[in-house]
């Protein structure tokens, strides 16, 4: 088949590509890719081999649910591989879905449209342009996938922050965190990247730090009670923990000596005034009843409209009533 010249514009730069058919059987996966990176790389750095990214990626429910019966509904890829050197640099997971399709059909399915590069290109390019596509485009990279190619480019390239941030536009301070956070991951021997946002909170915004300095095994105790479970959701970290810190005292030393649990310590926190919801709710709710332009504004309403506002009153009556009542002193027998 003709191979048509195409450009990609990147930085102010248009770069020069060939849009052609290959067999597919001659493309390779990119094993830096980060979803490939996080499937199948071994902790002691070994590189995995072909035939093991092949076997994780085809296994993934995107790749057999959604991309299998989407090529197959178009009759091809609606967006081209992108490739240099015929690895694969972009599409990875759609070269897999291609993998299971010429099971089925291999004449059908044997060739596969890919958009190359030129020999030409720098790394730094490559690098930008998979971080326009994954980082600031559709952003389909989960944050720690996101996080885990920056920490390669950083370390393992010796990029500097700010060389990533005008490469990739996220902020410093942004790319500092998703660094430091899969550092943390690495240094705490936990690579899933289920976890990550228990840890992004962890170490979102130096929250913690001075818990830190006054307890220096509270992160280790954090990290223990994410991954036994006691901790169920990473919004406990944001909203429940805090809650223990700020009140501190004998609960917060209780928690990190482990006598209470988590959720004994956010109880035990809540008694003692911490995160007062349900009184912040309603005053704010009283507050908001008392302002002088709330009443201004139904005087003036529709007649309609104030009798639906007559009917919510009433009922918002009946349940202040039936919630004072819950929290009446108990008469003495």
């Amino acid at each position: 088949m003709e191979t048509l010249k195409d450009v990609i514009t990147l930085r102010g730069k248009e770069i020069e590509v060939e849009v052609e058919y290959v067999d597919q059987s001659k493309l390779k996966f990119y094993t830096e890719n980060p979803r490939v990176y996080s499937l199948v790389w071994k902790n002691d750095g070994t590189e995995p081999t072909q035939q093991e990214i092949q076997d994780a990626l085809v296994k993934l429910e995107h790749v057999r649910e959604t991309l299998v019966p989407s090529i197959k509904l178009n009759g091809g890829l609606i967006e081209p591989l992108l490739v240099k050197d015929n690895v694969v640099l972009e599409g990875n997971s759609r070269l897999a879905a291609y993998r299971l399709l010429v099971q089925v059909d291999p004449k059908k399915w044997e060739r596969v449209r890919v958009r190359r590069l030129p020999e030409s290109i720098r790394e730094s390019q490559i690098f930008s342009l998979l971080g326009e596509y994954h980082i600031i485009g559709k952003k389909d990279w989960q944050p720690y996938e996101q996080a885990g190619y920056l920490y390669r480019q950083h370390k393992k390239h010796g990029l500097t922050v700010e060389e990533l941030q005008k490469q990739v536009g996220l902020g410093k301070a942004k790319i500092t965190h998703l660094i430091d956070v899969y550092q943390y991951m690495i240094d705490i021997d936990d690579r899933s990247p289920s976890q990550w946002s228990y840890y992004d909170e962890l170490l979102k915004g130096r929250r913690f730090d001075k818990v830190v300095e006054k307890y220096p095994d509270f992160r280790d105790v954090i990290v223990e009670k994410i991954q036994s479970g006691e901790i169920e959701r990473a919004v406990d970290i944001r909203d429940k923990l805090p809650l223990i810190t700020k009140i501190g005292g004998n609960t917060l030393k209780k928690f990190v000596a482990g006598s209470l649990s988590f959720e004994e310590a956010v109880h035990d926190a809540k008694l003692r005034g911490a995160g007062d919801h349900i009184y912040k709710r309603l005053n704010e709710f009283r507050q908001w009843l008392a302002d002088g332009q709330l009443e201004e504004e139904v005087e003036s309403a529709l007649e309609h409209q104030k009798q639906t506002f007559r009917f919510e009153i009433d009922r918002i009556e009946r349940l202040l009533r039936a919630l004072a009542k819950k929290i009446e002193p108990k008469q003495r027998a």
